[in-house]
């Protein structure tokens, strides 16, 4: 019994580790500027809530900043999606 009240604890403790320890959260997503039209695909890194809604709060704050207009997010990800995503990103690879 000791030792399942144990077991119990660690699982606790763990479950409350800092959020500096959170994996890291990126979204990929299109954007545009207007008067003349361009369009751009970019992968920008997001703080906080690695969630879709989270996301389009952040970095349509942020591309507005420089003059952008988000179009939508595509999807969020962790480390394992950027390297598949850079060349498609090309100069907006992590620059938002």
């Amino acid at each position: 019994m000791k030792q399942f009240a144990l077991s119990l604890i660690v699982v606790a403790l763990c479950s409350m580790a800092p959020p500096a320890l959170a994996a890291n959260c990126f979204a990929d997503y299109k954007a545009k500027q207007d008067n003349p039209l361009r369009l751009h695909y970019g992968v920008a890194k997001v703080n906080g809530d690695c969630s879709r809604s989270a996301a389009e709060a952040e970095l349509s704050q942020r591309l507005a900043g420089q003059g952008w207009t988000l179009l939508n997010v595509v999807s969020v990800f962790g480390d394992d999606g950027l390297a598949q995503r850079k060349d498609s990103a090309g100069s907006n690879f992590l620059r938002f």
